[in-house]
């Protein structure tokens, strides 16, 4: 247990009967670049439980954050749904991933494209002063089922552009698209369809996708990633490997138990 670090619970919050947050302290020797994700469990029968997770906070704040389904049979959520305020979990001390905005070549418009709680790296790195700097405009789709799914809407549309640092920025250049695929609503329909259909584009009015200009990054189920890759390979766009540079990266560590 060298390499990972006992938190204390500060906070939880349901969203809904499947959604929940964490909230816990944070070590002071704890580093990470927003968008990266952690180990994060809680012992169980004296050995660590553990599922990777994307800090929804951003790497500037003294808390952590964590954005979580809960699986009934699941053998971690099972349990994890169930802490509160003052319990211990267990966070890796060394986080990593691969949704990070500089793992990509240079371009205008940053396309965030999530379903359920792929959401979480985005949530960080939505906080990021640096992303604004980097791109005209940021945009972050997030695709659920039910319309209660769609959660953080009030950091994501309200908290952000009164934030006293990049709050102008927030302002001028982030777009948030919701989604949702079983009940009536504005934005009806998997965030494939939505991009195929150039019901997406024609919405927030941004141009046709082109690869000098929009890049990518994809946060999901397994199926989504596979759907979004062959729609953006199809287009023409590549996905960054190792030191090569692509329009596109995806996050494979999502965690569903």
């Amino acid at each position: 247990m060298t390499e990972i670090h006992k938190e204390r619970v500060i906070d939880v919050h349901h969203w809904s009967d499947t959604l929940f947050t964490i909230k816990t302290t944070r070590d002071r020797s704890l580093r990470f670049r927003n968008g990266e994700f952690a180990m994060m469990g809680i012992e169980v029968e004296g050995k660590p439980l553990m599922r990777a997770y994307s800090m929804a906070s951003a790497n500037y704040e003294d808390h952590l954050e964590f954005y979580s389904i809960k699986v009934q049979e699941g053998a971690l959520t099972s349990r994890l749904q169930h802490i509160i305020a003052g319990d211990e979990i267990l966070v890796s001390k060394k986080p990593t991933g691969t949704l990070l905005w500089d793992r990509l070549r240079p371009g205008k418009h940053l396309y965030l494209l999530s379903t359920g709680t792929g959401l979480a790296p985005f949530l960080s790195i939505i906080k990021d002063p640096e992303v604004y700097e980097n791109f005209e405009k940021v945009i972050l789709v997030h695709g659920c089922r039910y319309i209660n799914e769609l959660t953080y809407q009030q950091l994501i549309t309200h908290e952000l552009k009164h934030n006293e640092y990049f709050g102008d920025s927030v302002k001028e250049k982030l777009i948030y698209y919701p989604a949702v695929t079983r009940e009536p609503y504005i934005n009806y329909g998997r965030i494939t369809h939505l991009l195929q259909t150039g019901k997406l584009i024609d919405d927030i009015g941004t141009p046709a996708l082109n690869p000098e200009d929009d890049r990518f990054m994809l946060c999901g189920s397994p199926s989504m990633l596979a759907s979004l890759t062959e729609i953006l390979d199809d287009l023409g766009f590549v996905e960054t490997r190792k030191n090569d540079l692509g329009e596109y990266v995806i996050e494979r560590a999502f965690v569903e138990k």
